[in-house]
């Protein structure tokens, strides 16, 4: 599903969304010269990671982003300058490019597009207690019913599948979790691709937003939402050889 990263300068055209992936387990090699891109303070951020594996991830996570945006910008990766949003959400100023990115375990994803809002999410589908409890908590009373009356089995996937729809439509948006798991409210069903059934409870600014369901990997589930309706989506990826 994933094409390797294009020698030319990335180009991006409106309505269009390019998804990377790319795998957090390098050389101690290559995570030393990613990390000469990083700017101070993400190599502050960095050092305050506990276990070295996570300090690791985010250090390949940052660079990778880095060398992404330097192809569409058209400058030197450590060049870039992030700003962050109230809630810490990179972005960067002066250009009309978005993006969004996401990690759990050993991969990233990235989602890169052209003035609209966008933000993905990824989990790595492990096994969970209380999924009921979990579902009864942080989703709508309808969402809760369809996972209750599900075999156990099918509850952990639908439970997934409604959380990264969820967390990207906030991650888009900036709000983070903080801005209520429950008010987005999602259609899921055998007979259609998974699609926002309404946002704070309004079917009309639901229909505004693109979202899009996959599996980037055996055991992984992504999800991302871009503000506006017909999004074209190329998926690519950086190999270690990239780095």
């Amino acid at each position: 599903m994933f094409l390797n990263l294009p020698e030319k300068k990335l180009e991006l055209s409106e309505n269009n969304v390019h998804i990377w992936s790319t795998n957090l387990k390098l050389s101690s090699g290559q995570i030393e010269k990613l990390s000469t891109i990083l700017s101070s303070d993400e190599i502050e951020r960095a050092k305050r990671f506990y276990f070295e594996k996570d300090k690791n991830r985010f250090i390949i996570a940052r660079g990778t982003l880095r060398k992404i945006l330097s192809r569409y910008l058209n400058i030197e990766a450590q060049k870039l300058q992030f700003a962050y949003s109230d809630r810490g959400k990179p972005y960067l100023t002066n250009t009309s490019i978005l993006f969004n990115l996401s990690h759990s375990q050993d991969l990233a994803l990235y989602a890169i597009t052209q003035v609209n809002l966008i933000g993905i999410d990824l989990e790595y589908i492990r096994p969970m207690n209380d999924v009921e409890n979990l579902a009864k908590r942080f989703f709508s009373p309808q969402e809760y019913n369809l996972i209750s009356q599900l075999p156990p089995q099918k509850q952990q996937e639908t439970f997934f599948k409604l959380w990264t729809c969820k967390e990207a439509y906030l991650k888009a948006t900036g709000d983070g979790l903080a801005g209520g798991l429950e008010k987005v409210e999602i259609c899921l069903t055998p007979e259609k691709p998974v699609e926002f059934f309404s946002i704070n409870g309004d079917i009309e600014e639901a229909s505004h937003w693109y979202l899009h369901q996959f599996i980037p990997q055996a055991n992984y589930i992504a999800a991302v939402a871009v503000a506006g309706k017909n999004q074209n989506l190329s998926f690519l990826q950086i190999n270690n050889t990239d780095i």
